[in-house]
């Protein structure tokens, strides 16, 4: 279990993403511009409790839950992974968005073992369907796991994920994404990414026929990412990473002014930081 194994503790200043108090509430539309979760207020918590049922947590009351979901989603924007992933966790399928993503992004960039990252997303790949088996209606359950079995297949090598039938669960859960938030714009990059990790790998007539592969679609995704969250690095990251994967060299001085725009973007929490200095680390 992930919870057993040492936390990187996160490596940059984090007092600017703090979010104490009301803070959070009205940072939240820019914090979350990307996977459009909703604030967690007590009638969201009601809503999700009544929706959950059974896994619901026992006995869970609106207010109480509305507090510990803010109270993780604080720990996670400041750069306190584990706190964020222990707190959501123990929420069950209710607190599954913010475990996932605490736990995704920790291993994205502070976990430097392959084998332990590839086991951490596994983890969180399980704690996401989870999710989507008890709140289907979530856009954020079937994100999740797209987010968790995507990192997991890049990991395993994108060859091998589609021998083993991961992309294709990785796209219909991005499919579901969209259908129910048509705005989430992290669902937009990672299906800009499907696209585009594809006709990379097998070439664009077979990645085509075989799995509806295109590079106008990544086009598109990408586009609408960038349109939905502006400032956010890590759709620069992906517009860059889109367009080397597609034209390889011939559109290196576009992707490199992608990843530079990413590493200028000031940063709203701990995850931004990290993407922004991962842009940095690129340019280098």
């Amino acid at each position: 279990m992930a919870a057993k194994t040492a936390w990187a503790a996160f490596p940059h200043d984090a007092k600017a993403y703090a979010y104490a108090g009301d803070a959070l509430k009205k940072a939240w539309p820019k914090l979350h511009a990307g996977d459009a979760e909703p604030f967690p207020d007590a009638k969201r918590a009601g809503a999700l409790i009544k929706a959950a049922g059974k896994a619901a947590p026992k006995g869970a009351d609106a207010d109480a839950l509305a507090e510990a979901l803010q109270e993780a989603w604080r720990a996670f924007h400041r750069g306190d992974f584990k706190a964020a992933f222990d707190a959501g966790e123990k929420l069950g399928p209710v607190g599954a968005s913010v475990a996932v993503k605490a736990l995704g992004i920790h291993a994205t960039y502070l976990v430097e073992d392959e084998a332990e990252q590839l086991k951490r997303y596994q983890q969180a790949a399980k704690i996401a369907e989870a999710a989507v088996a008890a709140l289907p209606d979530e856009a954020n359950s079937h994100y999740r796991y797209a987010f968790a079995l995507g990192r997991y297949s890049q990991g395993l090598s994108i060859a091998k994920a589609l021998k083993d039938g991961i992309a294709g669960k990785v796209r219909a859960a991005l499919d579901t994404t969209l259908e129910l938030e048509a705005k989430h714009a992290e669902a937009h990059t990672a299906m800009a990414l499907y696209h585009a990790e594809i006709i990379d790998k097998i070439g664009g007539m077979i990645g085509g026929l075989t799995y509806g592969a295109k590079a106008s679609e990544s086009e598109k995704h990408i586009k609408t990412a960038l349109k939905l969250t502006p400032d956010s690095p890590i759709a620069h990251i992906e517009h860059g990473n889109v367009l080397m994967l597609l034209h390889g060299d011939k559109q290196e001085t576009a992707a490199a002014a992608a990843y530079e725009k990413a590493a200028k973007l000031k940063p709203l929490d701990a995850m931004e930081a990290l993407d922004a200095a991962y842009a940095k680390e690129q340019l280098e």
